[in-house]
């Protein structure tokens, strides 16, 4: 984040905008909104063309990689602008492309879970939807993946998407993402399909291993692979370079290049840490438009921007107005001004819960885990061994060849962790100790920032979902969310030392405050005693999802006078419809479990996978909540020693 990272070889606008109809004319828009109209003639404006990617980290040629073959990159960045402070608001594809085509937070919005489906409140809308209004054609070709539904967001949506459809004369804002390098194709192999015709491929044998890898082979041929993955990428930034040439476009058009966050390997995607968080980005303005950068040198910057710059950037450089709405900081155009700080968030990835948060200055990055007895690598199918690198690291640890730095992964988190990313780029070396006034002067701006942004994921995301449907998540957060009371009662997990302190917190009047309870209630490392009573009185809550915890709480304390009537809390919660993502939160807790799932599977088989049941895989009814309610489960019989389909 704060330098040159890679790997080495060696080494808002008003009301009538929200609301006025798309299909009017441009000229008409311009006579309606009067002085919010674009700074440019239309005909001067800047096409605006995204080329981003799955999954990769600063490997490319122009960040000083010695290993990398990406000339098509190399040469956008050669005359370009090289940012080596970029980095996704989140190590994991959803809750970032969220952010990314909002100019919002996704805690803001309530997207940070992946995946899930959150409609958004009223009024909001996303970058394609403002540039439209503003004249320009869009064209998304083709991933989405926002969290939210994209119909009606883009002139085109489709794999044919193109500005070269575009039925008028004016500008474009085009996006294509390519997903060659998505972890699917690092860890289930195809070269056949997607590598065989390179005529240069890594050799294994050359290549720079991270240090919380094993130095084997084969972790060498995992990252020749991931290498060969980046070059395929750039064959195809060079084909749409080379189209935009073709139509005489390339200098009209700003192009950005970029990844939605680091690699699909562990300690990368789903790590809440300069590995999972930083990305590539390449940005080219042509010679018209250098006067929207003349506080950027060409070549290497240490600009700090983030995907939640990015939309607020586009309306900046076409010369439109910037919606209140938007969290981001625009780092093109006139009056810019470096913000002074990065935010990141990690939230449920899959069916694996999650609540971390950090802030990053230019040099440090602090990280604070609220959920820190949770290891990065929990017992869920989405690591398991069908994964070429998840496998080769599990074999690593368990024939002792695993480097400390990647035992961590295994491990509980520590509460807070600072890194100072000029001396320890990957965030190897936690300094929190050693810097109290520096974790002090950041833990407070992320807490002010979590405030400031009602930030949703300190909700329970069942009672976020079921609560919120009538205003959407942004809207109710804004209203009904006290995240003061929630993020108080986050910050004492891990830290309480007595129990009438948990029963404070399960007695608590919110729902959100009870659920920070039973999560604090998880990290308790001495004997729970007598606040199973309140326990069990919470397994009538009116919050179901507390139902589940506080019922896989009092069975894992092997006390039958409270798990007999734990265990009837979750039959009759297997038997009965649940809202799909609360229906998610009860198959967690029981895969939670382990082997004492066992009573449970014979209704799960009978009752619980039939509401999943689908053509996703040839087991799951979609591709959200019941996919991971079916992981999930399978899980479970793993836990009970049965086997899955």
């Amino acid at each position: 984040m704060s330098h040159l990272q890679g790997f080495k070889g060696s080494d808002r606008p008003s009301p009538l905008i929200l609301n006025i109809n798309r299909t009017l004319p441009y000229f008409i828009l311009l006579l309606i909104l009067g002085t919010t109209s674009p700074t440019y003639c239309q005909d001067d404006r800047p096409n605006i063309l995204w080329i981003s990617t799955e999954d990769i980290s600063p490997a490319w040629g122009c960040y000083g990689d010695a290993m990398a073959q990406t000339p098509n990159i190399d040469a956008i960045a050669k005359d370009g602008y090289i940012f080596s402070n970029a980095s996704s608001n989140a190590p994991i594809c959803a809750p970032a492309r969220s952010t990314l085509i909002t100019g919002m937070y996704a805690t803001s919005l309530g997207t940070q879970n992946l995946r899930s489906v959150v409609p958004l409140s009223d009024g909001l809308q996303t970058l394609p939807e403002y540039m439209r209004s503003e004249g320009y054609f869009t064209t998304n070709n083709v991933k989405t993946d926002y969290n939210f539904s994209a119909e009606g967001r883009w002139d085109e949506l489709s794999a044919e998407a193109h500005w070269r459809n575009n039925p008028g004369e004016g500008p474009f804002f085009s996006v294509f993402n390519f997903m060659i390098t998505h972890e699917g194709h690092v860890n289930h192999p195809r070269p056949e399909e997607d590598t065989d015709h390179l005529k240069t491929k890594q050799d294994p044998a050359q290549m720079y291993v991270p240090p919380f890898f094993p130095d084997n082979d084969e972790f060498k041929e995992i990252m020749a692979l991931q290498y060969d993955l980046i070059t395929v990428f750039d064959e195809e930034v060079g084909r749409i370079i080379t189209e935009l040439k073709e139509d005489g476009l390339f200098d009209n058009t700003i192009i950005f290049i970029f990844s939605d966050h680091g690699y699909g390997l562990p300690r990368y995607k789903r790590w809440l840490n300069s590995t999972g968080l930083e990305i590539p980005f390449v940005l080219h303005v042509p010679e018209k438009f250098k006067h929207l950068v003349q506080h950027f040198s060409p070549g290497v910057n240490d600009y700090k921007v983030d995907f939640v710059d990015f939309a607020p950037t586009v309306l900046n450089a076409a010369g439109a107005s910037i919606p209140a709405t938007m969290e981001g900081s625009a780092f093109m155009g006139s009056s810019i001004e470096e913000k002074p700080y990065s935010f990141g968030y990690r939230d449920r990835a899959d069916d694996a819960y999650e609540v971390s948060r950090s802030v990053f200055d230019g040099q440090y990055l602090l990280v604070r885990n609220y959920m820190p007895h949770q290891p990065y690598v929990q017992d869920v199918l989405i690591f398991k061994e069908d994964k070429w690198s998840y496998k080769a690291l599990f074999e690593a640890r368990d024939n002792g060849t695993l480097p400390d730095a990647g035992q961590k992964m295994f491990e509980p988190k520590p509460l807070v962790e600072l890194y100072d990313l000029h001396t320890d780029s990957l965030g190897l070396i936690n300094i929190a100790s050693k810097l109290p006034n520096k974790v002090d002067e950041l833990h407070d701006v992320l807490q002010k920032h979590i405030i400031k942004t009602h930030d949703t994921g300190f909700m329970n995301e069942g009672h976020m979902m079921v609560s919120s449907r009538e205003q959407g998540v942004y809207a109710y957060a804004r209203e009904f969310f006290d995240i003061e009371s929630a993020l108080d009662a986050a910050e004492k997990v891990g830290q309480i030392s007595n129990q009438d302190d948990l029963v404070a917190l399960l007695s608590d009047e919110d729902p959100n405050v009870r659920f920070w309870g039973l999560i604090a209630c998880q990290s308790f490392e001495q004997e729970l005693g007598n606040v199973k009573m309140q326990l069990s009185k919470m397994l009538t809550d009116p919050s179901k999802p507390n139902r589940f915890i506080a019922a896989r709480l009092l069975i894992e304390s092997d006390e039958s006078e409270y798990s007999d009537n734990a265990y009837a809390t979750l039959s009759n919660a297997i038997s009965n419809e649940q809202d799909e993502v609360q229906q998610l939160q009860l198959a967690i807790e029981i895969r939670n479990l382990g082997a004492k799932a066992k009573p449970l599977i014979d209704e799960i088989q009978s009752a619980l996978y039939p509401k999943i049941a689908g053509d996703i895989w040839g087991r799951y009814k979609s591709w959200m909540y019941p996919m991971f309610t079916g992981m999930a489960l399978d899980q479970t019989l793993v836990n009970c020693g049965l086997t899955y389909d």
